[in-house]
Order: structure tokens, then C-alpha cells, then sequence
């Protein structure tokens, strides 16, 4: 069957505010809606496609199916209350919400971090790391037909989810990180076992690599599509993988290191040719820089010593005024808590800044013109948004 290749000539002409008049009633276009239940979906979000032929010509990101509003859910909530709620805004990797804000509270109140408490916490990020990677891993594979990918991936994400569980408690909401440290310490014989794990990670990343990435069909649906412009990394806010597959080599952990990350040997993971094949290598490349690093701090965290700070009374708990930014660097990229206090016993105002807001609305809407609808899945996975980071 021959597609039908739509005349882009005759495509509507942008507006200066970058919107198009699309007459739907002239019967050269279609509107399409891809989620928000469908399986080449990044989460409880859809697009609203408007087509010509197979060929997109606008696209629209619709979220706000899921987890929402709560920026404003904890101005009106003490600041210990808002801690269940915050892991909540990115469920694949939680840990790094709860950094962030207990990090923002800790500065507007003068807390100081045990040193033991910082390593727990940086040996906690990787491991929410790790995991978003390999839910990454198998949607980008899934959204072009290798679902024994996603499987794969899936197991040695439940083996990683082990792990929290055995040290939090939990699997996926762990609420480890508190203002002042961390909950408790590592239990006894965990580092053999993170090893195993580890190298269970190893085996499986070999195994993707072999079957994904030497894959001719993967090769082909994917090299030279989805191409990000250089131009566009620091006008769009581009940050993460997505920007280190253009070669822009940016990421917090060594620009600006927090935690204990000055202290650990390693170097931003960069790709060049910035299409959807890169975008994913940096990312497989990633996961094992994350796997180095767990071993190093590993071989670097304290046996003995606090992991918490002595804090007031939770409940009448009050922040002197004040505003601070958190940054940091997850799995999409930077990722950061704007919090303003005025000494009550509640938050006056919080922003936070999720790679997933540039990365799925500005910048998947100007990527996804003229993108076959065959090619849209595979695109959008391949910027590595969560929802609820927007809609947030």
C-alpha cells in the first residue's frame, strides 16, 4: 500500500504566535486523539493530532489525567504533611522530589545534613535513577513493537525495587528522605546484595544493547528521526539526556555539584547526533555511569554515625521567611524546587521545575510537525516525560 503524501505546500502557514488556522470542515484534515490511554503514551496524558494524510501537521499536549495540582495542595498543608504528597509528582522516581524539598527546607531553616545521611541519600537518587531508566527503557522499546524489551527491564527494575524495599519499607513511595537525613541506615548485608543487583543490571543492559540497539528495524525507525536542534537547547530549556544527545554536555551533578556527587569520579555521558537512536544510547550509556556510581558510594558511605538531625516538633513546625531554588539532576534532566516561606507553619508559595514541562509541551509540539503517526510513540517516549511534573 502507498501512503498518501500530503502537499506540505499547501499546508497552513503559522502565525507569528505560532499557532495555525486549520479549517477542519475542508476535508484535507484530520483530527486525531493518540491517549490518553493508549499504549504509545507517556503516562495519563494524550495529543491531539491534526493530520493530513499519515502525516502530522499540529500537535496539541493534553495532560492532567492523573496526579495533579500540587503546588497548590501544599500551600495547604504543614510542611511535614507535604511530604507524601511531593513523591507523588514523578511516580517512576520519587526520591528526587523528596530530595528536593527536604533539601529547600533544610536551607530556609538552617539544618545540618549528618555526612553519613548525604551518602544515603546520593546512593538513593542513583537507584531512582536506575528505575526511571528502565521504565524508560521499555516504553521506548514498546512504542515500536519490541515488547520483550520492556519485560526485561521490568524484572531488573522489581529487582532494583527490592532493594528500597528492604531499606525504606517500600517499593514505590518511600518517603526515606526527610528535612534533617534520612530515616535509618542500610540494613545488614546490603551491599552484597545491591551488588547482585547490580550486576543482574549489567547482564540485562548487554542483552538489551544486543537485541535493541543492533536491531536493523530499531536502527532504521529510529536513526535520523526526531532530530533536536542545537539551536534549541537553551531557548526551549532543554536539559538532561535530551540535551547531552546534542553533544551540550549538561548536567548538575558536576556543574554544580550537590550531595556527595564532587566526590565521585564520573563524566556527563554525550551523544552527537541528537535523534531518537541517541537520545536512547545516552540514556543506556546512563544506567550503567549510575551503575559505576552506586559503587563507588558503596565503597564510600560511613559504617557508623547520625543519619538525622534533631528537628523541632513536626507538628508546630515554622520556617523562619524566606525563599531558596534546589536543583539537581534526575533522569530527564534538571530538576528543581522554587520554595518561599513567611514564617508560618506553611508554605507561602511552591514551584517546582520538571524537565517533562519543556520536553513534552514546547518542545514535542514543535518537533512533531511533519512527523509520520506511525513515528509519534516512539518520538514523544524518546524526550522521557512524566506527566504530573506539568500538571503540576
Amino acid at each position: 500500500m502507498t501512503h498518501y503524501q500530503p502537499d506540505r505546500s499547501q499546508y497552513p502557514q503559522a502565525k507569528d504566535d505560532g499557532s495555525l488556522d486549520i479549517d477542519l470542515t475542508s476535508g484535507k484534515y484530520l483530527k486525531l486523539w493518540q491517549g490518553p490511554q493508549h499504549p504509545g503514551i507517556t503516562g495519563n496524558m494524550s495529543v491531539e493530532l491534526t493530520v493530513c494524510g499519515d502525516e502530522v501537521v499540529k500537535g496539541r499536549t493534553h495532560v492532567g489525567y492523573l496526579h495533579r495540582g500540587f503546588e497548590k495542595l501544599m500551600e495547604r498543608r504543614t510542611f511535614i504533611q507535604c511530604f507524601p504528597l511531593v513523591c507523588r509528582i514523578c511516580v517512576p522516581e520519587p526520591d528526587f522530589n523528596e530530595y528536593c524539598y527536604a533539601a529547600a527546607i533544610e536551607e530556609l531553616a538552617g539544618i545540618e545534613v549528618p555526612e553519613r545521611a548525604h551518602w544515603i541519600r546520593t546512593l538513593i537518587l542513583e537507584m531512582g535513577r536506575i528505575n526511571s531508566y528502565m521504565m524508560y527503557m521499555g516504553g521506548q522499546s514498546g512504542s515500536l513493537g519490541m515488547g520483550v524489551i520492556g519485560q526485561w527491564t521490568t524484572y531488573v527494575r522489581d529487582l532494583m525495587l527490592d532493594r528500597f524495599e528492604e531499606l525504606t519499607g517500600a517499593r514505590i513511595y518511600h518517603m526515606f528522605i526527610l528535612p534533617g537525613g534520612v530515616r535509618d541506615g542500610l540494613p545488614e548485608g546490603f551491599a552484597g546484595r545491591m551488588e547482585e543487583t547490580l550486576r543482574e543490571v549489567e547482564r540485562t543492559m548487554q542483552d538489551v544493547y544486543d537485541v535493541m540497539f543492533c536491531n536493523a528495524i530499531y536502527k532504521k525507525r529510529t536513526k535520523g528521526v526526531g532530530v533536536i536542534d542545537r539551536d534549541l537547547i537553551d531557548r526551549y530549556g532543554v536539559t538532561g539526556p535530551n540535551a547531552r544527545a546534542c553533544g551540550v554536555a549538561k548536567d548538575v551533578r558536576r556543574d554544580q555539584p550537590y550531595l556527595k556527587y564532587a566526590e565521585l569520579d564520573f563524566e556527563p555521558v554525550t551523544g552527537k547526533d541528537s535523534d531518537i537512536y541517541t537520545r536512547s544510547d545516552v540514556r543506556r550509556r546512563d544506567v550503567l555511569m549510575s551503575i559505576d556510581l552506586i559503587r563507588q558510594i558503596m565503597g564510600k558511605i560511613p559504617d557508623k554515625g547520625p543519619v538525622m538531625s534533631k528537628l523541632p516538633n513536626v507538628l508546630h513546625w515554622k520556617i523562619p521567611h524566606g525563599e531558596t531554588y534546589i536543583r539537581g539532576e534526575c533522569s530527564r534532566g534538571e530538576y528543581g524546587f522554587y520554595v518561599v516561606t513567611d514564617g508560618s507553619g506553611y508554605p507561602r508559595r511552591i514551584n517546582v521545575r520538571g524537565p517533562s514541562y519543556t520536553h513534552a509541551m514546547t518542545l514535542l509540539e514543535k518537533m512533531i510537525v511533519n512527523v509520520n503517526i506511525a513515528d509519534v510513540a516512539g518520538l514523544m517516549v524518546s524526550l522521557h516525560t512524566y506527566p504530573p511534573e506539568i500538571e503540576r
